[in-house]
């Protein structure tokens, strides 16, 4: 088995494990995505960039 398909083939048991099939546009990280209102960004990279996109944290 060549390395690109144990990679593939581990993408695969991953979407199976996770339920997810999207991955952050930013990291590609697939688990712990924020998907509301189609963001697909990892919960990290969205703290890192929600206030430039016009969130706002309310305490």
């Amino acid at each position: 088995m060549s390395e690109s398909e144990s990679e593939q083939r581990t993408g695969e048991q991953a979407a199976k494990r996770t339920g997810q099939l999207e991955a952050c546009q930013r990291c590609e990280r697939e688990q712990g995505l924020v998907g509301k209102y189609d963001i697909w960004l990892c919960r990290q990279c969205f703290r890192e960039i929600a206030r430039g996109m016009g969130f706002r944290k309310y305490s």
